[in-house]
């Protein structure tokens, strides 16, 4: 059942974790498992299970979620560059069944990523 995982635990305040960034629309926080020095997940309060799921009454949310990136991005010291990555089901690489933005920076990223 998609209610059952972590990230929407996270988003809804079931689950505590330290906080980075809230507000009505999403939550961020930390990787627990970094992929870079700079490793922050940005997950939206709403149920979405894939990237795959959106509708169009979700692009002001995922409009609102890049703009904290950006934020986050800035206030990190990631002033050389940053990757964002939405990883969709299983063969993109996604493992937690809840939209999730990744925030990666603070070393070089090679091109073709994976």
């Amino acid at each position: 059942m998609l209610s059952n995982n972590v990230f929407l635990k996270i988003a809804t305040g079931e689950v505590a974790t330290d906080l980075i960034h809230q507000d009505e629309w999403c939550v961020a926080f930390h990787d627990l498992h970094p992929r870079a020095p700079v490793h922050v997940l940005i997950i939206p309060r709403k149920e979405i299970a894939t990237h795959a799921d959106l509708t169009e009454e979700d692009a002001p949310l995922i409009g609102h979620m890049h703009l904290v990136a950006a934020r986050l991005a800035q206030q990190l010291g990631l002033e050389a560059g940053y990757r964002l990555v939405i990883n969709c089901k299983d063969q993109g690489g996604q493992t937690v069944p809840h939209l999730h933005l990744h925030l990666l920076g603070g070393r070089d990223f090679g091109w073709p990523p994976g």
